[in-house]
């Protein structure tokens, strides 16, 4: 008797435990890194972008030959999530850091890091940068 018990119960915890894990809640999207260049004849914008839960966090260094701009853009596929911007430097180099908020289920897949003269129109050089951990040349 206290064998078929036992293994009544070790059933019933079996059967318990496959269900919490066909329930257990979906893991946030996977955190990611991609080091971007964007680089303007002496101009640069190089760094890291991160990306979190709902949030991308953009560390780089900017070097501005003449006066340049640089942006970042996240996007949740192509729907836009945030958008940030340096202010217009002229003959100066140092840090340009940004925290893009991304509150959407899954956060942000891309961004978008570009420069630009003091004309935001007019873009120098861009890369769009993907989550899973790689750049490529221009916006897409």
């Amino acid at each position: 008797m206290k064998s078929r018990t036992r293994k009544a119960g070790l059933a019933v915890t079996a059967a318990a435990s496959a269900v919490g894990m066909v329930f257990a809640a979906t893991p946030a999207a996977a955190a990611g890194s991609a080091n971007f260049s964007v680089v303007y004849t002496a101009s640069y914008y190089q760094g890291t972008a991160t990306w979190s839960n709902r949030s991308v966090g953009v560390v780089g260094s900017f070097k501005a030959s003449n006066c340049r701009r640089v942006y970042v853009k996240a996007f949740a596929g192509s729907t836009t999530l945030d958008f940030q911007s340096s202010s217009t430097w002229c003959n100066r180099t140092g840090p340009a850091n940004f925290t893009l908020d991304a509150n959407v289920v899954g956060g942000s897949d891309n961004i978008w890091v570009y420069m630009t003269t003091e004309d935001p129109d007019n873009v120098l050089a861009a890369q769009t940068c993907y989550r899973v951990g790689y750049c490529v040349n221009g916006r897409e």
